[in-house]
């Protein structure tokens, strides 16, 4: 019997198949199907820093009071009424499975909303995943401002909660290699999940309109998150959890040889439902067999960066092989 358990931030996962942030992590019912289906853990759906601001705004908008303290107490109930429902979900959550459980703060600074670190903490998550959502779009900001950002939020979370730390990374760094590494140096980090998904923008050429594109991933947008787990798996003494483009065991497997800790998945599971799992997991268990691998580690990292006689493929940016007759 092949052994599928890991170790992910410290916690114990049975299985190294994680359900990212969404929809389906966002009420009690739907956690309890996908731990029957088996994953190792989930993370809840995101809190927004937007969210809580723009429902200050609204709550705001148009109030007048002789009290000046007035608008302090709208503000402080509309904000503690979204971290409430917040908190209690992850309470219930807690009491409802066994599998680890890791809130989720999608953010773009480090203001007012990191002092509700520690009452997710309280409320009894198992680790903090941070989606630090940055687009570098504005030309007036440098990299290493913006690159300034992820270390500040970081320590700020880290100052007010002790349960660990993941950093959901964007791909969209100058020096992106030498930013996470410079991050996994610190203690209050204990895990990079690569890469954090944008919306995405289309034109609707009919209506002359800008649309959203397609939400879910496909198996094709793998690569990217491939080539940067292989990359830094073996070079950072950090975990890391691959997301974006998992659709099956072959994604899984592929993420695991170039030395992800685990893998999360999103799409897979709206399109398939939690029984995906199964087939997911029987899959791994199949290979592994075949391979004669009784557990993750001994196959995990095999085609990372330190291990390839030629580890060039991975960085490797033009088609020269293909295309220049080489």
């Amino acid at each position: 019997m092949v052994d599928l358990s890991t170790r992910y931030l410290g916690l114990e996962l049975k299985c190294p198949v994680v359900v990212g942030s969404c929809g389906l992590t966002s009420t009690v019912s739907k956690i309890r199907e996908l731990e029957d289906s088996g994953v190792g853990g989930i993370v809840l759906k995101s809190l927004f820093e937007e969210q809580i601001l723009a429902e200050l705004d609204m709550n705001l908008e148009g109030y007048t009071s002789d009290y000046p303290e007035a608008a302090d107490y709208i503000r402080g109930y509309t904000r503690d009424n979204a971290v409430e429902k917040y908190l209690t979900l992850i309470s219930e959550v807690k009491k409802s499975v066994e599998i680890p459980v890791i809130a989720s703060i999608n953010c773009v600074s480090g203001n007012e909303w990191v002092t509700f670190a520690s009452e997710i903490e309280k409320a009894g998550a198992d680790a903090i995943e941070l989606n630090i959502s940055m687009l570098p779009s504005n030309p007036r900001v440098s990299c290493t401002d913006a690159e300034k950002s992820y270390i500040e939020t970081v320590e700020k979370v880290a100052a007010v909660a002790s349960v660990p730390l993941a950093l959901k990374m964007s791909a969209f760094s100058s020096g992106l290699a030498h930013l996470i590494t410079t991050l996994g140096w610190k203690k209050s980090i204990s895990g990079f999940v690569l890469f954090n998904r944008y919306y995405r923008p289309d034109i609707d050429i009919n209506k002359m309109t800008f649309t959203a594109a397609e939400v879910f991933s496909v198996e094709q947008e793998i690569h990217e998150t491939l080539r940067w787990i292989a990359l830094l798996a073996s070079r950072v003494d950090k975990d890391f959890i691959a997301g974006t483009g998992v659709h099956d065991h072959t994604g899984v497997i592929k993420q695991l040889l170039a030395g992800a800790t685990a893998v999360q998945i999103v799409s897979a599971y709206y399109k398939n439902g939690a029984s995906h799992t199964e087939s997911i997991l029987e899959g791994l268990k199949d290979w592994m067999e075949e391979k004669s691998y009784n557990c993750l580690d001994d196959f995990r990292g095999k085609l990372g960066y330190t291990e390839l006689e030629n580890p060039a493929v991975f960085e490797r940016t033009q088609f020269m092989r293909y295309f220049g007759g080489i």
